[in-house]
């Protein structure tokens, strides 16, 4: 294999880890919001990052979140570290370079395609449109590197060994 591919299976990899390590970050920050005042601690994190306070849409996120039962930030953590696990497996199995990984990425990459859409459709970002480009991109790539590597593995076969009668 070509270092250039390897080189771009490993950005993919890195892709997969960070968004893996972003997953697990909101998740235990969104369980530390169980049982607590969540409008101070989000105002808290929002001073923290350096967002600003008077942001229509962050004070409607932070509206909509203490308006949120414990158990619904349970269920959020724990799609979020369930997701968490799915990118740690591209990414560690892309980072080594295994083929099952190029597929693996493939599915889960392209099952959340139009989800993505539909996010996009309905309120449309940016970041949105970025991740979306970028998720297409590496499901093309991915397709392409298995479909060149099935056509030089056709090429290449061995030949049958026939059996030997003996009488």
């Amino acid at each position: 294999m070509n270092s250039s591919h390897s080189g771009l299976i490993r950005l993919i990899a890195v892709f997969k880890l960070l968004k893996a390590t972003a997953l697990i970050v909101l998740a235990i920050g969104v369980l530390k919001l169980v049982h607590r005042d969540v409008a101070t601690q989000l105002e808290h994190w929002v001073a923290m990052f350096g967002f600003d306070p008077g942001s229509r849409y962050l004070n409607h996120a932070i509206q909509k979140a203490t308006n949120l039962s414990p158990s619904k930030f349970k269920e959020f953590s724990i799609g979020s570290f369930i997701y968490a696990g799915l990118f740690l497996t591209e990414g560690i199995g892309l980072w080594l370079m295994k083929r099952w990984a190029e597929w693996f990425t493939v599915v889960i990459t392209g099952s959340l395609v139009p989800l993505e859409i539909y996010e996009i459709y309905r309120h449309p970002t940016a970041v949105k449109i970025i991740v979306l480009i970028i998720n297409l991109a590496v499901v093309a790539y991915l397709l392409y590197r298995i479909a060149r590597e099935s056509r030089g593995r056709v090429g290449r076969r061995a030949p049958l060994k026939t059996l030997r009668q003996e009488h």
